[in-house]
């Protein structure tokens, strides 16, 4: 499970990466003057992201032919009416829609039309704690203490295996001006988290399907995940 813990730490550099040639090649390289860039390596400190990466991407933003990275989000249908959202940084447009809609063909899903499944979505910062990093009573005294909007529970089903326990989360929902408040509480008590990527979507309500749609959506959103465009996929299945 440790390879699913570095992927996503591997995603979560690669993104401020992204960011930090965009906001250079806006504004420059000088944080004083550059306010974009001033936020994004602050984002960088909280996400305790290596200084080597922030440095290689400050300098990679003023080679030549480097395009600014933009912001996408494609629609996918996946297997039992399950919306799925994929969240593109990309610095070639025609480049990362085409792959989303090959590994969409190829694995089943459906491109869908812009908005069809976005507005289904809430825009939030969360922190990720494993349950068996954390005691839930003392999560929440910790969350709610600290400001927290929302700790949601990830779903248990019965025949649950114990290993996938183990790769199950609670999710600390947060407004932004509370969220390093909540990360160095989390910090003060010991408990390991993950946060987000500058923030994460939710889903509105939750979809359930069966197990088949379960583990074919399993595949197709982590199929959409390994593209190097992508940051980050979500999903209102429950």
């Amino acid at each position: 499970m440790q390879e699913a813990q570095d992927a996503k730490k591997a995603k979560r550099y690669g993104k401020i990466g992204k960011e930090i040639v965009s906001a250079v090649k806006k504004g420059g390289p000088n944080p004083v003057s550059n306010t974009v860039l001033a936020a994004v390596l602050e984002k960088a400190k909280e996400l305790d992201v290596p200084k080597e990466i922030l440095e290689r991407n400050i300098k990679r933003a003023s080679e030549k032919g480097q395009e600014a990275y933009i912001e996408k989000f494609y629609e996918v249908y996946g297997f039992g009416g399950v919306g799925i959202v994929v969240e593109v940084l990309t610095d070639k447009i025609t480049r990362s829609v085409a792959a989303v809609r090959e590994v969409a063909k190829d694995y089943g899903g459906k491109m869908a039309d812009p908005g069809s499944i976005m507005f289904k979505f809430r825009r939030a910062r969360v922190v990720n704690i494993k349950v068996t990093d954390a005691d839930k009573d003392q999560l929440l005294a910790i969350a709610l203490d600290a400001g927290a909007e929302d700790v949601i529970e990830p779903p248990t089903y019965e025949d649950d295996p114990e290993e996938d326990r183990t790769e199950s989360y609670y999710k600390v929902v947060s407004s932004s001006e509370n969220y390093s408040m909540i990360l160095s509480k989390l910090r003060e008590e010991g408990i390991a988290f993950e946060p987000d990527n500058g923030f994460e979507l939710l889903p509105i309500t939750t979809i359930e399907v069966d197990d088949e749609a379960m583990e074919l959506n399993k595949e197709l959103m982590s199929k959409l995940l390994e593209l190097d465009d992508v940051d980050a996929v979500y999903t209102d299945q429950k």
